[in-house]
């Protein structure tokens, strides 16, 4: 059982409507306001005499409408709003069709044009990118790339992830051709760019409310973390007919919550769906879209001096003594697939390409009892120097599976000694700058979602990384990272990832525990509702109920 329940999100103070007249014309908006209240749902009864065909394809005044239920639009994610600049709330953007980037990836996860439609890497320290004709932003503006110019320019003073990634120097601009200058050589360039942070939007339009002008088929009118977003369609869109109307994602963070939502047609679809619900939903009455991904389980240690995990013996021991094979056999239900390194099976730099330790409950006994830490008073947990092993565990609700992995865990490091005290919260950000308040910070995320292995490097394991709140430092990692970033060569590349991953495996900093199946799931009648590698683009031009 975990030993401290999962606190339930604090739903924040909604904010305001943006000015819309920035998005889109009065009279739209003034229609919305009594679209909106039933998009949006509520807890309340639904009336006796409503049917689930009634709730099926909902419309007012003709329109067809939809509602989606995500488990991670909320603040516990840092998804804050829809404005790429902030956080990791570009996921959102690009997720919900709102904005696009110069590149998308395919399911294999390579580089395809979108806003840009060709590219030239003119020299180690220049790229010309040619951008699309004929687009506009949902502002009315056009697309060129004195407006790219604009948003890198404010993507990189205001996101030091951004910033630290492109090492944009100088850019110009003239017509349809923007010129990128890199202060160093940056051969993943472009796959950064692909990242949700890289949402081309008009800055010009402003930021209200989190809100923001992109060029997807979708435009976001009320945005209210930890509660719901509601989009219209964007009438303008340049790469297709967008067939939702009026489309909102709630946000349903309990998972059983979301099941009976889906079930009663209060929902037409659902990400994030809990593993024990998808037997309900196996049936002709429903659509599965699955694909393996980069999303990965993990957790990293913390070497903060106060933290157990200081200790590499105590390191050691964790990574032996989970379970891998059975937390995805039996609480993933076999939709995952265990995890040697930082990538999966598949890529030119993960699987079998790295060794780490495996489930071996006897060795890790052995490793503390050498280390000193002993059990002495016979109640099960080992000690040292009168402190109990008692490890601080740190996760959050959000993702379905992160408290069943804290509770596979804390059964078997019990059996080699080792107490769990699980902080399980949708508080976890600001717990994980805190590296006095845990052990061990359990998370999911996607490694490779830019389809190149440095992205996972510079966002957690460098010295300088921008979430390494454990304070891991490794030279061998920071001297390998300098190669990576400046190799162009792509069997390098996997070679110096492959190096790095194993550095971060022998000092035990992480431990890995599986990759994920994404399932997204809709009513039968819903099309264009898929599963993608990188897990963006869930909300297409092509989405659609009928």
């Amino acid at each position: 059982m975990v030993t401290r329940y999962c606190k339930k999100m604090r739903k924040k103070k909604g904010t305001k409507m943006r000015k819309t007249k920035k998005l889109i014309g009065a009279a739209l908006s003034l229609a919305l306001c009594a679209s909106m209240l039933t998009g949006c749902g509520n807890n309340g009864a639904k009336d006796e005499t409503e049917t689930k065909a009634d709730t099926e394809t909902r419309t007012e005044a003709g329109k067809k409408t939809m509602v989606i239920g995500d488990t991670t639009f909320n603040s516990s994610n840092e998804e804050n709003n829809v404005n790429p600049h902030d956080a990791y709330s570009g996921w959102a953007c690009i997720r919900y069709g709102i904005g696009e980037t110069l590149v998308k990836y395919s399911d294999t996860m390579e580089i395809e044009p979108w806003l840009a439609k060709e590219w030239e890497n003119v020299d180690e320290l220049t790229w010309k990118i040619t951008l699309q004709d004929n687009v506009k932003f949902s502002s009315g503006r056009d697309m060129d790339a004195e407006a790219v110019k604009e948003c890198l320019e404010h993507l990189t003073e205001n996101h030091d992830r951004a910033k630290n990634d492109l090492k944009i120097d100088s850019m110009e601009a003239d017509g349809q051709i923007l010129t990128i200058h890199t202060s160093e050589p940056k051969p993943a360039l472009l796959n950064y760019l692909g990242d949700p942070y890289g949402c081309i939007i008009d800055v010009d339009a402003g930021f209200d409310d989190g809100i923001v002008a992109g060029t997807g088929p979708y435009i976001a009118v009320d945005c209210q973390s930890d509660d719901h977003l509601t989009l219209v369609k964007n009438e303008d869109y340049w790469n297709g007919t967008p067939k939702i109307d009026e489309l909102t994602i709630r946000t349903i963070t309990d998972g059983s919550t979301l099941a009976n939502a889906l079930q009663s047609g209060e929902i037409q679809a659902a990400y994030g769906m809990a593993y024990e619900s998808y037997p309900m939903f196996e049936n002709d009455a429903y659509t599965f879209s699955q694909i393996s991904t980069s999303r990965c389980f993990f957790g990293k240690m913390n070497f903060d001096e106060s933290s157990v995990c200081a200790d590499p013996a105590v390191r050691k021991a964790i990574a032996m003594g989970i379970d891998k094979e059975s937390f995805v056999a039996t609480l993933l239900e076999g939709n995952g697939y265990p995890a040697n390194g930082v990538f999966p099976e598949g890529s030119a730099f993960g699987g079998d390409k790295v060794t780490t330790e495996s489930y071996d409950p006897d060795g890790a006994k052995e490793v503390l009892e050498a280390a000193g830490w002993k059990d002495t008073d016979g109640d099960g947990i080992r000690e040292k120097d009168g402190k109990k092993l008692t490890v601080r565990w740190l996760t959050y609700p959000s993702r379905q599976e992160l408290p069943l992995l804290a509770e596979s865990a804390q059964s078997t490091l019990k059996d080699i000694g080792i107490e769990l005290d699980i902080n399980c919260t949708a508080d976890n950000n600001s717990v994980a700058d805190d590296p006095t308040a845990w052990d061990v910070y359990a998370m999911a995320n996607v490694q490779a979602p830019t389809g190149d292995p440095e992205y996972w490097f510079t966002v957690f394991a460098t010295s300088d990384a921008t979430r390494n709140q454990g304070k891991y430092s490794s030279e061998k990692l920071d001297e390998l990272e300098k190669e990576l970033s400046a190799e162009f060569d792509t069997e390098k590349r996997a070679e110096l990832a492959v190096q790095m991953q194993q550095t971060v495996l022998d000092d035990h900093a992480f431990v890995f525990c599986s990759f994920l199946k994404m399932s997204m799931i809709s009513k039968a009648n819903v099309t264009g509702y898929e599963s993608h590698a990188c897990d963006y683009y869930q909300v297409t031009a092509d989405l659609d109920i009928n």
